[in-house]
């Protein structure tokens, strides 16, 4: 009986090992990086999610699976995308790139060739200086194109708008690169997102506002927080616009804020009336409606003073002419006095005269 019990404690004492033993069966092996995953890329569980990041490669990879989704370079020094620079291998399934911190300055013709379903394009936080008329050609499906600080090396609105005029986009990102107006040329037909947020703008003009309300834009929805706006009377056509025809087309225009004047800092620009945005205050070499209209009162005034005095000289002239001859009369006897006076001071006669009596 004894040796019976001790066998089945014995026996007990191997079943965890057993266990940890039989472990590696129940559970599945973990899903290896895919073989034709890049060597300076990591490839997340399947080759669809593809990341490059810091690698300072020189070219984007071409050993990429053809199964890839989304493909994202960062930290690298691309510097140029050449024609077909993804094309070594057709990425026919590709829908997102993003090329951010690629130090990218240049975008040569067709530079997307064989991304044929690539809808989302990221090139945001690089220098870039030239963009070709067909740099976006290779991908005819491109929906949204993320440019944010992208655009503060080089004026490049001639160079884009040319690039973008063959493109259906629905979205466009242009935050923080420095813009003090609307670029109008960059809105293609059809655009219903646009992030202007971080930028320069102080204002929105009236003739801009107008361009936005064009059947083509009239979907757009604009994003304008972080801009520097000066709540001065300059402002008041995109207050009003805010406040009518544009009312939910700024998403954040409930969080605008007043960079200026300083009686306004911080200012939520909804909640000001627009006879409160006064033009006193004006910029340097942009006088308010009050200040302009003072001087063309003033030079009012004077052009009536001139014409009044012309007036009075006209209606006069007879007696300004008597005046003038009678003023010429007196002068002459004045004149002819002096004369008279000098000729007998230098008579030599009466100088003579006058010696011996003085004797």
């Amino acid at each position: 009986m004894a040796r019976r019990q001790a066998r089945r404690h014995g026996d007990g004492r191997w079943l965890p090992w057993l266990g940890l033993a039989l472990l590696p069966l129940a559970v599945p092996p973990a899903a290896a990086p895919p073989a034709d995953c890049p060597s300076a890329c990591y490839c997340v569980a399947t080759p669809e999610l593809v990341q490059c990041r810091y690698e300072r490669l020189q070219e984007p990879p071409r050993e990429l699976p053809a199964s890839v989704h989304n493909l994202s370079i960062a930290g690298s020094n691309l510097s140029v995308l050449r024609r077909a620079a993804f094309g070594a291998r057709p990425l026919r399934q590709l829908r997102l790139l993003r090329l951010h911190h690629d130090n990218i300055q240049a975008i040569e013709d067709m530079a997307l060739q064989g991304l044929p379903a690539l809808r989302t394009l990221d090139l945001s936080h690089n220098p870039l200086l030239s963009v070709a008329a067909g740099a976006f050609g290779g991908a005819p499906l491109l929906r949204t194109l993320q440019l944010n600080q992208a655009l503060l090396a080089a004026p490049l609105e001639e160079q884009l708008a040319l690039a973008l005029g063959n493109l259906s986009l629905r979205r466009l990102e242009l935050a923080g690169n420095g813009l003090r107006a609307l670029p109008a040329a960059l809105l293609p037909a059809g655009l219903e997102e646009l992030d202007l947020r971080n930028n320069s703008l102080q204002r929105l003009a009236a003739a801009e506002l107008r361009g936005l309300e064009a059947p083509a834009l009239r979907a757009l929805q604009l994003s304008l927080g972080g801009n520097p706006l000066r709540c001065d009377c300059a402002l008041r056509p995109l207050l009003a616009w805010l406040r009518g025809a544009a009312a939910g087309r700024v998403l954040d225009a409930r969080n605008l804020r007043c960079a200026g004047p300083p009686a306004l800092q911080g200012a939520a620009l909804l909640r000001l009336r627009p006879e409160g945005l006064g033009c006193a205050g004006g910029e340097p070499g942009e006088p308010g409606e009050l200040e302009t209209a003072s001087y063309v009162f003033f030079g009012i005034v004077l052009a009536l003073i001139g014409v009044v005095f012309l007036m009075v000289l006209y209606l006069n002239r007879r007696g300004i002419k008597r005046w003038l001859h009678n003023l010429r009369e007196a002068c002459r006897d004045q004149m002819e006095g002096y004369h008279y006076r000098y000729e007998q001071d230098a008579d030599p006669r009466r100088a003579s005269a006058a010696g011996p009596a003085g004797l």
